[in-house]
């Protein structure tokens, strides 16, 4: 979609900066199947000392990360329990039950986004009886829908697991942006303490042009490594997408606050259309609700326009990231004015 000036569909569209590629040109690279690709060592060992875990995997997307985590949390005829509208239940294809034969048990969502613990616990199969599939892992998704969920919420689920025997594990795509968010007394160390196993997008918010890094335990990640290369996931010298998240890591968490600022900020233009409901922004993900009529004109108008954003059933998402500036809320939202002053 060459049109688009104002690309707010995702902060997966970031492109890489100068800095960025240059960093990519040089890295240094060897055969990562082998284990010899130093870049991707060393952000593989970087990830796992930030988070305080012993191990971590470098791999191509955040589908793949979630899809090795299930398989390396849960055997063929085991469970896991998620939200109803998670990421790993209903955007990854059916990749657990298809490739994994794992059983999903989807928990539905409270209004701020959380499960509720007791319907989490209530889901949780008996042990030992042969009519149920075996329960081996809750499912986190942190954000879940650009909202932080809370950190005692987080801490009741690990509880959760800890007295069932479950595994546990963090869909944290946008982590990063949680943390942030959080302020500064909250490092992604102790965000992602609660979890046996997490997976962080690099390609994102955090701008790098692929990849995602599952960090945990040491037999999760020595049992996801295997899982890699039999799903074809297996890359070489790939040390040149790594050098990519290693320059991400330096240079692009501190800046999501301004992600955050400019949705708050393009929420509140927004918001000044009293025929748009907007949700206001933990961090950079904000959705708009309208009648449906209204709402499809202003997707199809905004699109003829040059503002990328998604949009169905008169519900839109828009998103900031690194490579949306004032300038551009600025004229997305004028052209949002100029709809609604055509009537």
């Amino acid at each position: 979609m060459n049109s688009i000036r104002y690309d707010f569909r995702s902060d997966t569209v970031t492109r890489p900066s100068a800095g960025m590629r240059a960093a990519m040109a040089e890295a240094e690279v060897g055969d990562d199947v082998f284990g010899d690709d130093p870049t991707v060592n060393r952000l593989e060992q970087r990830m796992a000392a930030m988070l305080g875990k012993d191990a971590a995997i470098f791999v191509s997307s955040g589908t793949q990360s979630n899809l090795l985590a299930l398989m390396s949390h849960c055997g063929r005829g085991d469970e896991f329990i998620a939200g109803q509208k998670a990421h790993l239940y209903v955007n990854e294809a059916g990749g657990a039950a298809v490739l994994g034969s794992i059983q999903p048990q989807p928990i539905a969502h409270q209004s701020d986004g959380t499960m509720d613990p007791g319907d989490i616990e209530a889901a949780i199969k008996p042990v030992g009886d042969s009519h149920f599939a075996t329960t081996r892992l809750i499912a986190v998704e942190n954000t879940f829908g650009g909202k932080v969920l809370p950190m005692d919420y987080m801490a009741q689920v690990a509880d959760i697991a800890q007295r069932h025997g479950l595994g546990l594990h963090l869909d944290g795509a946008r982590a990063f942006n949680a943390c942030v968010a959080l302020g500064v007394d909250m490092d992604i160390r102790a965000f992602t303490a609660p979890f046996d196993s997490v997976s962080i997008c690099l390609s994102k918010g955090l701008g790098a042009p692929v990849g995602s890094v599952l960090i945990g335990r040491q037999d999760l990640i020595d049992t996801a490594r295997r899982h890699r290369k039999m799903l074809g996931g297996g890359m070489r010298q790939s040390g040149i997408l790594a050098a990519a998240g290693l320059y991400a890591l330096d240079h692009n968490i501190e800046r999501l606050a301004d992600d955050h600022r400019r949705a708050k900020r393009l929420a509140e233009g927004l918001a000044a259309h009293p025929a748009l409901s907007v949700t206001m922004p933990d961090t950079n993900i904000i959705f708009v609700d309208t009648e449906k009529q209204v709402g499809d004109r202003l997707t199809e108008f905004l699109q003829s326009r040059g503002v990328g954003l998604t949009g169905r059933y008169g519900q839109q998402r828009w998103v900031t990231h690194l490579d949306v500036d004032d300038e551009m809320v600025d004229g997305a939202l004028a052209e949002v004015a100029a709809f609604f002053r055509a009537g």
